[in-house]
């Protein structure tokens, strides 16, 4: 008898799309859709970057250097160093994507079998990055109650064993929209130091903060051995089926490893990194209106939340997230149920069901992730929308009684 491979077993669907499904049916009843699931902003890809593409004077599509176009890496260096980040293209990889990205990572700096500590909730996908890598997950709980901050160092450090090989952290967080503090970052760093571990630092929504000033891992004095920054182009320009990210580091080992990684898969996509070119192009400013509209957005999104019986949510300092908790009894359920059984006004509305961004069962029943990547207007009716369909839901908590249960 045939068996797939345990990895292919354990690979685990994705939290925001395994409702796909519901949401097509639904679409074909003739009931509108609104999509909070995934982060996939509806602002228009800067027309430079397209055209970027559609104007090309190319006779053969030929292969890139497997690190990239060294055109296109001097003009990412310099976007870094705009940031504060110094690095050189030399200490750039370009990927396919975020994911490839975070994929090299692991792959880099941990051997199977080793453990990798990330605070929960996380970014789905690396579970399945995780189980690519054959690496194992150590969650660190950040809870609701606390707005999602980073836990205390020290539960990091009572999670250290002699498996553990690094701490990856998302920021601005995805799913959670918590962006971590500089001393919150220097903490992790010397842990880090003190236990000779890697910092993966995922940055992909680097431009989005709302409520203070960006820090990255790399600004940190003597984070040059120990950090390594993922990247992408796909949320910070619109231009997520682009898939062209960046590997970022200092440390030439870790960078060299990658790199080989890079050579299995010959290059990154070649026109992408046209679009890459044109995005570094692009005016200082550029982000000023995406960045003012996605923090009306989130004001819009978590005013309106704050105002249902029975939901608490904290308020996300950047990326474009929320984390919420709803007075239901379970947020898998009532997510399937929104797009079988509901409709209000001919529209009900997708969510993420928390539960895959956590790796401790049982964490998240009751919790959606809500991507606020619709204009202001759909976002109200996809409010509406929710509002309507917890006063009818069937397993809908009352406030009082939920108090109860909870302690």
């Amino acid at each position: 008898m045939l068996h797939v491979s345990q990895r292919g077993a354990a690979m685990p669907l994705s939290p925001y799309r395994k409702l796909t499904p519901f949401a097509d049916a639904a679409k074909q009843r003739g009931v509108h859709v609104h999509h909070l699931n995934i982060g996939q902003p509806d602002m228009e890809t800067p027309p430079a970057m397209l055209a970027a593409v559609q104007q090309a004077d190319l006779r053969v599509l030929e292969y890139s250097h497997a690190a990239g176009h060294a055109s296109y890496r001097q003009k990412l260096a310099r976007y870094y160093r705009q940031a504060g980040i110094g690095v050189e293209a030399e200490d750039i990889l370009v990927t396919t994507g975020g994911s490839e990205a975070i994929l090299f990572a692991l792959l880099s700096c941990l051997n199977p079998g080793d453990e990798l500590i990330v605070p929960e909730p996380f970014y789905g996908a690396y579970t399945a990055f995780a189980v690519a890598a054959d690496v194992r997950i150590v969650p660190v709980t950040s809870t609701l109650e606390e707005g999602f901050a980073l836990p205390p160092v020290a539960a990091f450090e009572q999670r250290i064993t002699p498996r553990t090989r690094a701490i990856l952290l998302c920021n601005p967080n995805n799913p959670t929209g918590h962006v971590y503090s500089r001393a919150e970052l220097e903490q992790l760093l010397g842990l880090c130091q003190r236990h000779h571990l890697y910092l993966l630092s995922d940055e992909a929504y680097r431009e989005f903060c709302y409520d203070g000033a960006y820090v990255s891992a790399l600004h940190l004095p003597g984070a040059e051995e120990h950090v390594v920054i993922l990247d992408t182009i796909s949320k910070r320009y619109s231009a997520c089926g682009a898939r062209l990210g960046a590997f970022v580091t200092k440390n030439k080992a870790v960078l060299g490893a990658a790199f080989r990684f890079a050579q299995m898969r010959i290059s990154p996509p070649g026109l992408a990194q046209l679009l890459g070119e044109a995005a570094a192009d692009l005016p200082a400013d550029y982000f000023q209106h995406t960045k003012a509209e996605y923090q009306a957005r989130r004001d819009l999104l978590v005013n309106r939340l704050r105002e249902l019986p029975g939901v608490r949510c904290p308020v996300p300092g950047g990326a474009f997230y929320v984390m919420a908790h709803l007075p239901i009894d379970d947020a898998e359920r009532f997510a399937q149920w929104l797009l079988e059984d509901f409709e209000y006004q001919g529209q009900t509305v997708m969510v993420s069901p928390a539960a895959g961004f956590y790796a401790t069962p049982g964490l998240g029943r009751q919790q959606v992730r809500l991507a606020y990547v619709i204009n202001q207007h759909d976002l109200e009716q996809a409010i509406n929308c929710l509002a309507a369909a917890l006063h009818v839901y069937p397993g809908r908590k009352r406030p009082q009684m939920e108090r109860i249960l909870n302690g």
